[in-house]
C-alpha cells in the first residue's frame, strides 16, 4: 500500500498546494503573465473555488479560478497525469465559466474573453514543445479568427524548444517537474524563489496543515463512495445479463417472444428488484412463468 502524502511531502504540481500557493493574487498574477505573454494590472483569485469541496461540482474542486481588472477569466489546473480528451476537458471548463456569467446576468455578447490553463508534467500532444496555444480560426483561412473569446493553453513540463518560449518559463516548468528534494534547489529564478516561499509559508502553517487533512479525508470518502457505487452498478448490470440468458433460452425451448419482459428487464435498476427477478427466472418454464413472476413482484 502506498504512504499517504502529508502536507510536507506536497510539491508545487500537487494540485493542494498549487492551489494554496495560487491564492496569492500577486503570484497569480505573474504565473498568468508569464505565461500568456501580456500584462494583468490585477487579478482576484476566487478562494472558495480553489480547493473546497462542494456539491455542485460533484466532489472536490482543486483548480485555480481568477478574473482581472477587464473581466477576463482565467482557469488553471494543474495535470500530473494523463487525462483523455484534453480538447474536450478545456470545452467542458470554458462552459462552465460561460455559464456561470450567464446566471448572473451576462448578456451573450458582452461575455468576456477566457483562458483555461493546464500545467501538464507530462507532454499532452507529444510534439515536444512547452507551450501549446489553441484558439479558434477558420479552417479554409487560418486568417480569420472566430474572435469568440474562449483562449486554451497547454504547458508541458516536457518540453524540448527553449528558443520559442521565454526562458522564465522554462526554468518555471522545470521547477513544476522536480521532485520533493530537487525543488528546493536554486533555480536562479526570481518568480521561482518567490514559490519556493510560499510553499514553505504553507507547510508551516497550522491551519493549511488542517486543511490539507481534511480534504484528504474528503477525497477519500468520495473515491469510496465512487467505488461502492460502481460495484452496485456492476451488479445490476450482471443481474441483467444473467436474467436476459435465461430468458433468451427460455424463448428457445418454447419458441416464444420475449420482447415486453426483455425491455422490462432492461429498464430494471434496483437491484434488489433484479435479485428477485433472477430467482423467478431460475424457476420459469416458460417466459409466461417469467411474465407472471414478474408482474406478481411488482404487485400488478
Amino acid at each position: 500500500m502506498a504512504k499517504q502524502k502529508t502536507l510536507q511531502d506536497l510539491t508545487i504540481k500537487d494540485n493542494f498546494m498549487f492551489g494554496a500557493v495560487m491564492v496569492d493574487e500577486e503570484i497569480c498574477r505573474e504565473l498568468l503573465e508569464l505565461v500568456l505573454g501580456f500584462q494583468i494590472a490585477k487579478v482576484t483569485v476566487s478562494r472558495e473555488k480553489c480547493f473546497v469541496y462542494h456539491p455542485e461540482y460533484k466532489g472536490v474542486r482543486l483548480d485555480v479560478v481568477a478574473a482581472d481588472e477587464n473581466s477576463t477569466h482565467y482557469n488553471v489546473e494543474m495535470q500530473v497525469s494523463r487525462k483523455a480528451k484534453p480538447g474536450k476537458r478545456s470545452r467542458y471548463y470554458h462552459s462552465q465559466i460561460d455559464m456561470e456569467l450567464l446566471r448572473a446576468g451576462q448578456e451573450y455578447a458582452a461575455l468576456p474573453d477566457s483562458y483555461v490553463i493546464f500545467i501538464c508534467d507530462f507532454d499532452p500532444f507529444h510534439k515536444k514543445k512547452y507551450r501549446y496555444t489553441f484558439d479558434m480560426v477558420c479552417r479554409e483561412d487560418a486568417g480569420i479568427p472566430l474572435e469568440d473569446g474562449s483562449h486554451t493553453v497547454f504547458l508541458s513540463t516536457c518540453g524540448e524548444n527553449e528558443e520559442e518560449v521565454p526562458a522564465e518559463l522554462v526554468k518555471f516548468l522545470r521547477y513544476v517537474r522536480a521532485g520533493l528534494e530537487e525543488s528546493t534547489e536554486d533555480f536562479k529564478d526570481e518568480f521561482v524563489k518567490r514559490i519556493q516561499d510560499a510553499v514553505r509559508n504553507v507547510k508551516a502553517s497550522r491551519e493549511m496543515e488542517e486543511q490539507f487533512m481534511l480534504l484528504e479525508e474528503l477525497i477519500k470518502e468520495e473515491r469510496e463512495e465512487a467505488a461502492k457505487q460502481a460495484g452496485r452498478q456492476a451488479t445490476v448490470e450482471t443481474l441483467k445479463e444473467a436474467i436476459l440468458a435465461i430468458l433468451d433460452h427460455l424463448s428457445e425451448c418454447n419458441d416464444m417472444p420475449v420482447d415486453d419482459i426483455r425491455q422490462a428487464v432492461m429498464d430494471e435498476d434496483d437491484s434488489e428488484v433484479l435479485r428477485v427477478w433472477f430467482n423467478r427466472a431460475v424457476c420459469a418454464e416458460t417466459p409466461v412463468d417469467f411474465r407472471r413472476a414478474i408482474a406478481e413482484s411488482l404487485g400488478k
